[in-house]
């Protein structure tokens, strides 16, 4: 795993050597660009983050939700902009990692078209199940889907989305005998798994730590190195037997390609104070949402090794969009 980190010298560094001003403080308003609907867990981040960076650079960054063919369509809006430094868009594990596999053509190029400026955050998988499931925890979960005469059944947000991907990989490292049940998007999916229509899923945090209390879910394990703060008590699943099995839904932010140098730099700084703020701190907490400082460069060398990891996957699977 690729760790992130920014200390406060460098920031100021970097604040030092990029003057907002030369970039942000002309009033002018700034496009920010989500490839998903408004309302969710992608749309609260950027609201979050564009109300501290607009304080920051002095301007008015406005939300433009273009979902739709798994961001490509967002995508492609923000690839053919000629306002570069008036545009963002926030790259997400589909746009940059998954899609150059999924599908044969793109209607742009994701290395060429765009300009990281840096991560926004990860939302740690959880394994969940429904509460008709009768098991506690991993090992339970695996003796119980052994036991079971017919594939069982998980859901996800979509085709080649992130709990689809992890679905495949757990599928891949335990031998399980499981059936993809794709939704569209990630709230149907865990409503019909609290509604027992199918049993589990790998859920992205953001969606599932609401229902976790009350007994609407069960969490059974968490698909990241560490455990996370929202859910201090539950254990990874590495922790219960499940070696080397990491994943996450994350998304960066880019801008068009013809961005400059210097406008790039200005963003990411602007992006890194944000991040360091106390109320995109506690909004992200709020969403289970793990942040992910550091430079465009660490984004890039981020990218490159997901794409290559979950590049195996998709071939491994013969997923396809098209």
């Amino acid at each position: 795993m690729t760790t992130f980190q920014l200390t406060r010298r460098s920031v100021a560094a970097l604040a030092l050597a990029v003057p907002l001003c030369s970039f942000a403080q002309d009033g002018r308003t700034t496009e920010w660009v989500i490839g998903y609907a408004a309302g969710g867990g992608s749309d609260a981040l950027a609201r979050t983050i564009a109300e501290q960076m607009g304080r920051t650079m002095g301007r008015t960054i406005i939300i433009n939700n273009k979902p739709g063919g798994a961001t490509n369509i967002a995508a492609d809006y923000v690839a053919k902009s000629k306002a570069q430094d008036h545009m963002l868009f926030t790259a997400d594990f589909a746009t940059l990692a998954a899609n150059p596999w999924l599908f044969s053509k793109l209607p742009f190029d994701p290395d060429k078209d765009f300009k990281s400026v840096g991560l926004l955050g990860r939302f740690p998988l959880v394994l969940v199940v429904g509460p008709q499931v009768p098991v506690t925890n991993y090992k339970e979960f695996v003796a119980w889907a052994k036991a079971s005469k017919t594939p069982i059944n998980f859901a996800s947000a979509g085709i080649g989305s992130p709990q689809h991907l992890a679905g495949e990989l757990f599928r891949e490292k335990t031998g399980l005998n499981l059936q993809h049940v794709p939704y569209r998007g990630g709230a149907l999916a865990v409503q019909d798994i609290m509604g027992g229509q199918v049993p589990m899923a790998l859920m992205d945090s953001a969606s599932v730590v609401p229902h976790l209390q009350g007994g609407r879910l069960r969490a059974l394990g968490v698909a990241s190195t560490n455990r996370v703060k929202v859910l201090p008590d539950m254990p990874t699943l590495a922790e219960q037997g499940l070696p080397d099995f990491e994943a996450f839904a994350w998304q960066g932010l880019v801008v068009p390609a013809a961005a400059t140098a210097e406008q790039v730099a200005a963003l990411a700084t602007a992006l890194q104070s944000a991040l360091a703020s106390e109320p995109v701190k506690a909004r992200m907490q709020a969403l289970a949402i793990e942040a992910v400082p550091g430079t465009p460069e660490q984004m890039n060398a981020y990218v490159k090794a997901e794409r290559a990891r979950w590049g195996a996957v998709i071939k491994a699977a013969n997923v396809k969009l098209d």
